[in-house]
């Protein structure tokens, strides 16, 4: 079985959504989408290494305040911006930061957010699923910041949508926390206060039960597809998608 984790220089946190076993005896295909962390940090090595293979499309989930601190160059992929999330200058970012304290453990934290997420921005999910959707032959990366929560929660759906089971997708949701140790742990040292610094431990944590959680409450309400079905993504998208990710 080839590694799903991909070593591509620059980043810490890119892996291959294929090899996954489907829960009606399939796999997912490898090469089909691949999750990572900010690929502007790729170094020209990197660049050649998500060029040779095979990536057609960039699905950069992050908002318009990230890109404009890191002004766009020329690459010669097809870049699509699908910002998921509002910017910092959201009126209502307490809110969630209130949901975060209030679910206790890192687990219960992450998933408790993770759902206000879908629920407050459904469309914007529905636009990255669109957006890998209707990607034309070849790979589609999606990616976000640290290639974690955005990210997470986008490759979720996709490998829901795909038939890989909900422990599955929580497992290789988890990895993400290890993969990204080296970026979290100073970023964490760099909290303002003892309140910020615990915050920023929930943020970074990455517990597989957090995406199990998230996803039995999704499939208490119609599953992944009934969610996106929902949210506007059309029946064609999600035929799409299941052809795209099935090996």
């Amino acid at each position: 079985m080839r590694d799903r984790q991909l070593v591509w220089d620059g980043c810490l946190n890119v892996r291959d959504l294929g090899g996954h076993a489907t829960e009606d005896g399939g796999h997912t295909a490898f090469g089909a989408v691949i999750r990572a962390d900010s690929i502007r940090r790729l170094s020209e090595a990197g660049w050649r290494q998500l060029l040779d293979y095979g990536i057609v499309r960039i699905v950069d989930l992050r908002h318009a305040d990230e890109l404009a601190a890191d002004p766009p160059a020329d690459v010669p992929v097809e870049v699509v911006h699908v910002p998921v999330l509002p910017d910092p200058a959201w009126p209502y970012w307490d809110e969630i930061d209130a949901v975060s304290d209030a679910a206790g453990d890192a687990a219960a934290a992450r998933a408790a957010v993770y759902l206000e997420f879908l629920d407050r921005f459904d469309h914007g999910f529905a636009a990255a699923i669109a957006a890998v959707a209707e990607a034309g032959d070849g790979g589609v990366l999606v990616h976000c910041l640290a290639g974690k929560d955005r990210t997470g929660l986008v490759a979720a759906l996709l490998l829901r949508l795909a038939g890989v089971s909900v422990a599955d997708v929580a497992a290789d949701y988890a990895l993400s926390e290890a993969n990204l140790r080296a970026w979290s742990e100073p970023w964490i040292d760099r909290a303002a206060d003892d309140l910020d610094r615990e915050r920023r431990r929930r943020t970074a944590a990455a517990p597989a039960a957090a995406m199990e959680t998230v996803l039995r409450e999704l499939e208490a309400r119609g599953g992944a597809a009934g969610y996106l079905r929902g949210a506007g993504v059309p029946e064609v998208d999600l035929r799409r998608v299941r052809e795209r990710l099935r090996a």
